[in-house]
């Protein structure tokens, strides 16, 4: 309709002056992101510090984004569709080039390191898509989790298995046979079977129905009660923020806002210009 548009965060359409007032918002936000959070890469487990990083030459996705995680905790990142939460996570994972910034993991450098030494590391990482092996059995798939420890197999499957039940019940069935949200526990698990300190979650939640949501989002706390710490992009912002100990706003490939789970899911600017009438519900 003529004059107006429509909000990418929260589906309510706006007039195009709400529209400019938004992004006029969104924009100041930006220009003060820098000073939210400085990096102190001794008291973290895990900083990204003012990454720069993108699929192509020449194009970022992200541009001086900062993000910590320090033992035990649960960080939620959330943020409008093209933000450069998934970037972030394939970034720290190895899977983007890093062109400028820091990351560091433990006091060392993982920057550009390739995917499988940050599992050797400690890092765990689960996909939005294509995360299982249709045609191979939960236990096979399990077993491609286990590859660099294939004598620490039982144990391991012994250990995922109190965390997914279904997994030893399913353990002889066809992955591509399985409901979209048991899929997503055999990926979680085989991300588990290294046994990770940390680990990446890239919008768990996706097309899964509302009773798997809760699943996924009990089943990470779970997770971070056996000492594993967890990054996660999620499109479920408000139940994502409810969980987390502390989460970022990304707009731009920058830091918008960051604070506690209940400080953002309270903020006035962060749900007027990202959660919409979601964090009211």
């Amino acid at each position: 309709m003529s004059g107006s548009a429509e909000d990418g965060a929260s589906g309510v359409p706006r007039t195009a002056e709400e529209a400019a007032a938004v992004q006029q918002a969104r924009e100041e936000v930006l220009e003060h992101a820098a000073a939210v959070e400085v990096a102190d890469p001794d008291a973290h487990l895990l900083v990204a510090d003012e990454l720069v990083a993108g699929y192509v030459p020449g194009v970022n996705i992200l541009n001086g984004c900062t993000l910590t995680l320090t033992e035990g905790e649960v960080v939620a990142i959330i943020g409008p569709n093209g933000a450069g939460k998934s970037t972030l996570i394939k970034t720290i994972f190895g899977l983007i080039p890093v062109r400028s910034g820091g990351l560091v993991l433990r006091g060392e450098s993982i920057a550009n390191r390739p995917a499988h030494e940050l599992v050797s590391r400690g890092v765990g990482y689960v996909p939005q898509t294509r995360n299982v092996f249709p045609t191979l059995t939960v236990e096979e798939n399990l077993e491609m989790g286990a590859y660099l420890r294939p004598k620490r197999f039982a144990e391991r499957f012994a250990a995922v298995a109190e965390l997914f039940p279904l997994l030893a019940q399913r353990r002889r069935q066809k992955a591509g046979a399985l409901s979209g949200g048991e899929r997503q526990m055999v990926a979680m698990g085989r991300a588990l079977m290294m046994e990770p300190s940390v680990l990446l979650l890239d919008e768990p939640t996706a097309g899964l129905s509302p009773i798997y949501q809760d699943e996924v989002f009990q089943r990470v706390k779970q997770i971070n009660s056996t000492g594993v710490s967890v990054i996660m992009v999620e499109q479920n912002a408000r139940r994502c923020l409810q969980i987390c100990d502390r989460g970022y706003v990304l707009d731009q490939g920058r830091n918008a806002y960051t604070g506690t789970g209940a400080e953002l899911l309270h903020d006035p600017n962060v749900i007027e210009l990202y959660l919409g009438t979601l964090a009211k519900a």
